[in-house]
């Protein structure tokens, strides 16, 4: 199925996806995190209304789904060809899963960033994967198991042609897998728990 689909929303409806995994992962002192709580309440209102919860759009995200298949392309013309997939179920734990970039080759997946200007410079500049996307990266490795790394992209085409793609490999890190695999079934068996209780309401 393509991305952005009306079947692939249907796919991961009241799902938990790859892209919100860093909402899930989300800890504070005391109590819990405002991101994992409004998430947890998306995912019980899919499931009650059987209907996908609008989300924000803001410019820059809306530039970054435009620039995805130039840095799709710039890819595939440095690197290796992209096998462009859908939404992947997670093979043991039920509704989850992740939706990558694509398949590279036999070991690998890719994920595609098209930021702000400042937000690459700084990637540029560290020369390294933001901290923020290691939760997201290892969830799809999880979801599709064969796999063995993802190549990260952060592309940006107003860049001199030799800073527009930067690609950092990440390999597969199975004891941090298993960690995030715990606290995704944490989190699905609490929003399983508030969806029980409301539909028990009179």
């Amino acid at each position: 199925m393509e991305q952005r689909s009306e079947e692939w929303f249907q796919a991961r409806l009241g799902k938990v996806t790859a892209s919100k995994i860093a909402d899930v992962l989300a800890k504070i002192k005391t109590g819990e995190a405002a991101s994992r709580k409004s998430y947890k309440i998306q995912l019980v209102s899919e499931r009650l209304t059987g209907k996908k919860t609008d989300t924000y759009i803001n410019q820059a995200m809306q530039d970054g789904i435009d620039r995805e298949e130039s840095a799709r392309n710039a890819y595939i013309f440095m690197y290796n060809d992209v096998e462009e997939v859908g939404f992947i179920d997670h093979p043991t734990i039920p509704m989850s899963g992740c939706s990558p970039d694509g398949r590279v080759g036999e070991d690998g997946l890719i994920e595609i960033k098209c930021p702000t200007a400042t937000t690459h410079t700084d990637t540029l500049m560290s020369g390294n994967v933001p901290s923020k996307y290691i939760g997201q990266i290892m969830w799809q490795l999880s979801c599709d198991p064969k796999r063995k790394w993802v190549d990260f992209v952060s592309y940006h085409p107003d860049f001199p042609e030799n800073l527009q793609l930067f690609v950092k490999r990440v390999e597969r890190d199975d004891k941090l897998i298993a960690e995030i695999e715990g606290e995704v079934k944490q989190f699905l068996s609490e929003v399983e728990e508030v969806v029980n209780n409301l539909k028990e309401k009179k």
